[in-house]
This record gives C-alpha cells, structure tokens and sequence, in this order.
C-alpha cells in the first residue's frame, strides 16, 4: 500500500467530464459533495426521499432530486452517503440499476468491508473519505482550502479505479489538503476504532468522570465544566496544529510536568488492553453485527434510551448554561 499523498497536480478531473455524479442521501456528506463537486464543473444529481428532510434543501439548491434507484439508473458515479445502517435497504433499492461500467462510491468502508452490500463485478466499487464533517468539508472548499481525504480501491472493473478516485477528491476539494490511498479493511477498522477507544468514546467517558471527580469533591460545576469540558478544545486546537509537542510547549510547566506524571496514572495498562479488546471486536465483525442488530429486531431501544440518558447528564445542564453566555463562542453547525 503507498503512503504517497497526492495533490492537485496528480488528478485528472477531465475523467469526470461529460458523467453524471448521483449524491444518494443529502445530509451532512452528501451536501457538502454535492455541492463542491457542481461548484468544481461536474453534473449533480440527487437520490433522496420526497418525505426527507434534506429532500427540500437540495431542491432549494438547484439540484435535480430522484429516488435513489432513479438517480442510480441516471448517473455514471453513485456515491453512497446515507448512514451505515440505511445502506443495505437503499442499496438494495438501486441494484437493479447498477449497471456495467459504473462506479459506486464511499465515504465509509462499513457496508463493503462487512458485506452487508455486494455489488457486482462489472462496477468500480471506489472510496473517498474527507477527514472532515460535512460542514467542514464545505467552508474549506468555499475558502480555497480543502479537508485532507482518503482513497481506497476494492474493485477495478474498468483499470481507472484509481484515476476516478483521484479525480472525485479533487473535485470536493480534498486534493487541496492531501490525499492519502488506504484500504477498505484498514479505513473501516481504524475509524471505527479511534472512534470507538479515543474520538467519542474514550474522550467523552474521560470528560464526565472529571467532571464528576470535581462535583463529588465538592467543587462548583461550573468550574469542573470549565477545567474538564469547555478548555477541552484550546488543547485540542494546539493537538491539531502542532501535535502533542506543540500542546506541552504552549501550556505552562506545571501543566507540562502534570502531563508527565499523572497521564500514565488514568490511561493505564489495563486501559489499553481494553482497548485491544475494543478492536478485536471491530476486527472480527462483532461490533458491525451488534450495530445492524441494534438497528434491525432491536429497534434502536438500547440506543434511544442512552442517548435520552447522556443528555440528562448533570454537565450537559451545566455546559449549556454556561455556553448561554459565551455569545462570541457560538457558531451554527449544519
């Protein structure tokens, strides 16, 4: 697998001219494509649902919105952007009109690399993945930026898999900002996992403990929001622009020495065996299989009811608050 990122200059969006790109699900990814693949020259439809919510928004932009199984029947590239657990049943939907010579493209790995979909073999079956939000990917497209991509080949029916690839990520605007080939399998089972371990699961469950550490101490909520929720982000940004180098340079010494001698204490060895655990499970397919359960004969039950219960979560409360009163920290997210 080459590491080689490519840019700009090693994409060729003549491959898309005179194609039609279908966007299946107009959410936060699909509108984003949509929308700077048109702004990059390229003919865009839309696959989506008349009772949709995002149905109103993409015609309100000018788009032309079929069902998915039309706009795959129109379209040359289908890119497959609503979530995971949908996939099967839109996929389902528009195989029929999967064709020889098409391309079916992802953003995620999820429903190819646990076979919940299997195209046939006369298709290119291609990823691209932003790094990035929806909205994100947008304002830095808008800006002359792009959010760095990853590319993944899983089918070559046609030997231009690859060109295709590069020549989609150019067209969002991810050939601006870098991009890197992976596969399916590694794409699926890195996300899921960093997800899973530190992005969402880890970080968040790290969050609410020090915050509950500080309460149950006896100090004000308030101040556990701000010490282990709301400066969450100042160390983050600096994370972001210079790795954890840059962090420890930036904050103070007492901070820096803090990091050195209690860090090891809360991530223990214990911690990374669970989190070994956490990617055996994602590895072996188990995670897949109890999300799609989840979705499936479970009805989403377990799902709702502790989403319900996060949000009632003392420091929610708290957070929103005190937010309330940072008007200059307010930013709409789509």
């Amino acid at each position: 697998m080459s590491t080689k990122l490519y840019y700009q200059k090693d994409c060729d969006p003549s491959l898309l001219k005179g194609k039609t790109v279908a966007i299946i699900g107009y959410g936060s990814q699909g509108h984003a494509h949509a929308l700077n693949l048109r702004d990059s020259g390229h003919k865009v439809i839309i696959g989506d649902k008349v009772d949709s919510p995002t149905y109103a928004k993409a015609k309100a932009k000018g788009f032309e919105v079929l069902s998915a199984a039309d706009a795959a029947k129109k379209a040359d590239i289908i890119t497959m952007l609503v979530p995971d657990h949908l996939q099967k049943a839109v996929y389902d939907e528009m195989a029929p009109n999967l064709t020889g010579g098409k391309t079916l493209v992802f953003a995620h790995g999820f429903s190819i690399h646990f076979k919940t979909i299997v195209p046939p073999k006369n298709v290119d079956i291609i990823m691209c993945a932003p790094k990035g939000p929806g909205h994100t990917v947008r304002f830095q497209y808008e800006e002359g930026k792009g959010v760095p991509a990853l590319i993944a080949i899983y089918q070559d029916a046609s030997g231009n898999a690859k060109k295709t690839a590069l020549a989609y990520a150019d067209g969002i605007g991810s050939s601006r900002g870098g991009v890197l080939e992976t596969t399916f399998k590694e794409e699926v089972e890195t996300d899921l996992f960093g997800e899973q371990a530190v992005l969402c699961g880890g970080l968040s469950a790290l969050i609410k403990c020090g915050f509950e550490t500080l309460v149950e101490a006896g100090y004000s909520p308030e101040m556990a929001y701000f010490e282990c929720c709301h400066e969450m982000k100042l160390i983050i940004d600096m994370i972001f622009q210079g790795g954890l180098n840059l962090m420890r340079y930036s904050v103070s010494d007492t901070a820096e020495y803090g990091d050195y001698v209690v860090g090891d204490q809360i991530i223990t060895k214990d911690t990374k065996t669970a989190m070994k655990k956490v990617l055996k499970e994602i590895q072996s397919g188990k995670f897949a299989s109890d999300w799609l359960a989840e979705n499936g004969k479970g009805g989403r039950k377990a799902f709702l009811a502790r989403r319900e219960k996060e949000s009632k979560h003392p420091m929610e409360k708290v957070g929103e608050e005190l937010r309330e009163k940072m008007s200059w920290s307010k930013k709409e997210i789509n």
